[in-house]
Protein backbone atom coordinates (compact mmCIF):
# COMPACT_ATOMS: atom_id res chain seq x y z
CA UNK A 1 0.00 0.00 0.00
CA UNK A 2 1.57 3.63 -1.04
CA UNK A 3 1.29 5.86 1.37
CA UNK A 4 -0.65 8.98 1.49
CA UNK A 5 0.11 12.53 0.45
CA UNK A 6 0.04 15.60 3.13
CA UNK A 7 -1.37 18.55 1.21
CA UNK A 8 -1.50 22.18 3.00
CA UNK A 9 -3.22 25.25 2.53
CA UNK A 10 -2.11 28.30 4.01
CA UNK A 11 -2.51 32.06 3.63
CA UNK A 12 -3.54 34.76 5.16
CA UNK A 13 -7.15 35.27 6.76
CA UNK A 14 -10.20 35.10 4.22
CA UNK A 15 -7.47 34.14 1.55
CA UNK A 16 -9.84 31.60 -0.01
CA UNK A 17 -7.85 28.21 1.54
CA UNK A 18 -10.68 26.87 3.39
CA UNK A 19 -13.10 26.97 0.19
CA UNK A 20 -10.52 25.50 -1.59
CA UNK A 21 -8.85 22.88 0.73
CA UNK A 22 -12.72 21.61 0.54
CA UNK A 23 -12.82 21.46 -3.10
CA UNK A 24 -9.20 19.62 -3.70
CA UNK A 25 -10.24 17.02 -0.74
CA UNK A 26 -13.31 16.42 -3.16
CA UNK A 27 -10.87 16.14 -6.35
CA UNK A 28 -8.48 13.88 -4.32
CA UNK A 29 -11.34 11.61 -2.70
CA UNK A 30 -8.94 12.84 0.67
CA UNK A 31 -9.66 13.48 4.09
CA UNK A 32 -10.50 17.00 4.87
CA UNK A 33 -9.26 18.28 8.05
CA UNK A 34 -8.27 21.53 9.52
CA UNK A 35 -5.82 23.63 11.99
CA UNK A 36 -6.47 24.18 14.23
CA UNK A 37 -9.59 22.57 16.15
CA UNK A 38 -10.47 19.20 13.90
CA UNK A 39 -10.49 17.14 17.15
CA UNK A 40 -12.64 17.09 20.20
CA UNK A 41 -9.43 18.63 22.23
CA UNK A 42 -8.21 20.92 18.83
CA UNK A 43 -12.25 22.36 19.25
CA UNK A 44 -11.48 23.16 22.95
CA UNK A 45 -8.15 24.66 21.92
CA UNK A 46 -9.37 26.25 19.01
CA UNK A 47 -12.05 28.19 21.10
CA UNK A 48 -9.65 29.56 23.76
CA UNK A 49 -6.83 30.77 21.38
CA UNK A 50 -9.34 32.53 19.08
CA UNK A 51 -11.95 34.01 21.44
CA UNK A 52 -11.79 37.81 21.32
CA UNK A 53 -12.22 37.99 25.30
CA UNK A 54 -8.98 35.84 25.56
CA UNK A 55 -6.83 39.60 24.77
CA UNK A 56 -4.29 38.88 27.45
CA UNK A 57 -2.96 35.56 25.78
CA UNK A 58 0.87 35.80 25.50
CA UNK A 59 2.26 35.24 22.25
CA UNK A 60 4.24 32.37 23.47
CA UNK A 61 0.94 30.74 25.28
CA UNK A 62 -0.53 31.19 21.76
CA UNK A 63 2.42 29.60 20.02
CA UNK A 64 2.28 26.57 22.76
CA UNK A 65 -1.79 26.03 21.95
CA UNK A 66 -1.42 25.68 18.40
CA UNK A 67 1.55 23.46 18.61
CA UNK A 68 -0.82 21.10 20.96
CA UNK A 69 -3.79 21.37 18.70
CA UNK A 70 -1.19 20.32 15.88
CA UNK A 71 0.38 17.36 17.80
CA UNK A 72 -3.25 15.97 18.32
CA UNK A 73 -4.18 16.32 14.80
CA UNK A 74 -1.08 14.48 13.56
CA UNK A 75 -1.76 11.73 15.81
CA UNK A 76 -5.26 11.45 15.70
CA UNK A 77 -6.04 12.72 12.10
CA UNK A 78 -3.44 13.23 9.56
CA UNK A 79 -0.77 9.89 10.51
CA UNK A 80 -3.75 7.58 10.50
CA UNK A 81 -4.82 8.71 6.88
CA UNK A 82 -1.77 8.83 5.44
CA UNK A 83 -0.38 5.74 7.08
CA UNK A 84 -3.51 3.98 5.18
CA UNK A 85 -2.90 5.17 2.07
CA UNK A 86 -5.25 8.42 2.20
CA UNK A 87 -4.45 11.65 0.72
CA UNK A 88 -4.80 14.34 3.45
CA UNK A 89 -6.05 17.52 2.57
CA UNK A 90 -5.45 20.57 5.47
CA UNK A 91 -6.64 24.05 5.63
CA UNK A 92 -3.73 25.10 7.18
CA UNK A 93 -0.36 23.80 8.70
CA UNK A 94 2.64 24.65 10.70
CA UNK A 95 3.39 27.27 8.41
CA UNK A 96 0.61 29.12 9.76
CA UNK A 97 2.76 29.08 13.36
CA UNK A 98 5.88 30.15 11.72
CA UNK A 99 4.23 33.32 9.85
CA UNK A 100 1.79 34.22 12.62
CA UNK A 101 3.67 33.58 15.81
CA UNK A 102 7.01 33.89 14.40
CA UNK A 103 6.76 36.93 11.50
CA UNK A 104 3.59 38.42 12.94
CA UNK A 105 4.71 38.10 16.82
CA UNK A 106 8.05 38.22 16.51
CA UNK A 107 8.94 35.14 18.26
CA UNK A 108 11.86 33.27 17.18
CA UNK A 109 11.51 31.22 13.87
CA UNK A 110 13.64 28.28 14.88
CA UNK A 111 12.17 27.83 18.22
CA UNK A 112 8.48 27.84 16.57
CA UNK A 113 9.51 25.40 14.40
CA UNK A 114 11.51 23.34 16.49
CA UNK A 115 8.28 23.06 19.29
CA UNK A 116 6.11 22.48 16.19
CA UNK A 117 7.74 19.46 14.11
CA UNK A 118 8.67 18.15 17.82
CA UNK A 119 4.72 18.32 18.40
CA UNK A 120 3.96 16.58 15.16
CA UNK A 121 6.34 13.66 15.61
CA UNK A 122 8.65 15.43 12.35
CA UNK A 123 5.95 14.54 10.31
CA UNK A 124 5.24 17.96 7.96
CA UNK A 125 3.13 18.30 4.82
CA UNK A 126 4.17 16.80 1.54
CA UNK A 127 3.23 20.13 -0.37
CA UNK A 128 2.13 23.31 1.03
CA UNK A 129 0.39 25.36 -1.10
CA UNK A 130 0.28 29.51 -0.04
CA UNK A 131 -3.40 31.28 -1.72
CA UNK A 132 -1.64 34.44 -2.32
CA UNK A 133 -4.23 37.14 -1.95
CA UNK A 134 -3.47 41.22 -1.06
CA UNK A 135 -3.84 42.17 2.64
CA UNK A 136 -6.37 44.52 1.55
CA UNK A 137 -8.58 42.37 -0.22
CA UNK A 138 -8.27 39.86 2.69
CA UNK A 139 -9.56 42.23 5.03
CA UNK A 140 -12.16 43.89 3.17
CA UNK A 141 -13.80 40.05 2.58
CA UNK A 142 -13.34 39.54 6.45
CA UNK A 143 -16.33 42.04 7.45
CA UNK A 144 -16.96 42.80 10.97
CA UNK A 145 -17.61 39.72 12.82
CA UNK A 146 -13.71 39.09 13.76
CA UNK A 147 -11.98 36.31 15.73
CA UNK A 148 -9.13 37.31 18.16
CA UNK A 149 -6.14 37.27 15.19
CA UNK A 150 -8.73 38.61 12.57
CA UNK A 151 -9.18 41.73 14.78
CA UNK A 152 -5.56 42.41 14.72
CA UNK A 153 -4.17 45.59 12.95
CA UNK A 154 -3.19 46.28 9.26
CA UNK A 155 0.73 46.21 10.04
CA UNK A 156 0.11 42.44 12.05
CA UNK A 157 -1.53 41.22 8.68
CA UNK A 158 1.20 42.71 6.37
CA UNK A 159 3.97 41.09 8.96
CA UNK A 160 2.20 37.06 8.12
CA UNK A 161 1.77 38.03 4.75
CA UNK A 162 5.51 39.35 3.91
CA UNK A 163 5.96 36.08 6.16
CA UNK A 164 4.17 33.56 3.86
CA UNK A 165 5.91 35.10 0.92
CA UNK A 166 9.13 34.34 2.83
CA UNK A 167 8.58 30.85 3.59
CA UNK A 168 7.62 29.92 0.34
CA UNK A 169 10.80 31.42 -1.30
CA UNK A 170 13.02 29.67 1.29
CA UNK A 171 11.73 26.44 0.46
CA UNK A 172 10.54 26.19 -3.23
CA UNK A 173 10.84 22.22 -3.06
CA UNK A 174 8.13 22.21 -1.09
CA UNK A 175 6.17 24.88 -1.37
CA UNK A 176 4.13 26.10 -3.93
CA UNK A 177 2.11 30.34 -4.76
CA UNK A 178 -1.10 30.05 -6.14
CA UNK A 179 -3.05 33.27 -6.89
CA UNK A 180 -6.13 33.66 -5.18
CA UNK A 181 -7.90 36.44 -7.13
CA UNK A 182 -10.72 35.88 -9.16
CA UNK A 183 -13.85 33.46 -8.71
CA UNK A 184 -13.29 29.80 -6.63
CA UNK A 185 -13.62 27.96 -9.99
CA UNK A 186 -10.66 30.10 -11.71
CA UNK A 187 -8.74 29.73 -8.29
CA UNK A 188 -9.57 25.54 -7.95
CA UNK A 189 -8.05 25.38 -11.86
CA UNK A 190 -5.10 26.83 -10.62
CA UNK A 191 -4.73 25.40 -7.08
CA UNK A 192 -5.28 21.43 -8.74
CA UNK A 193 -2.67 22.00 -11.70
CA UNK A 194 -0.18 23.18 -9.06
CA UNK A 195 -0.63 19.92 -7.09
CA UNK A 196 -1.02 17.65 -9.98
CA UNK A 197 2.36 19.10 -11.39
CA UNK A 198 4.60 19.01 -8.26
CA UNK A 199 2.99 15.62 -6.86
CA UNK A 200 1.70 13.93 -9.33
CA UNK A 201 -1.84 13.21 -7.91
Amino acid sequence: MNEGRWIALDGIEACGKTTQARLLAVQLDAVLTREPGATAVGARLRSIVLDPANGDLSDRAEALIYAADRAQHVSEVVAPALDSGRHVVSDRSWASSLAYQGHGRGLALDEVDLINRWAMGGRVPDLVVLVRLPVEEALRRLGTERDRLEREDLAFHRRVAEGFDALAAADPQRWVVVDGMGDAGSVSERLRTAVADRLGV
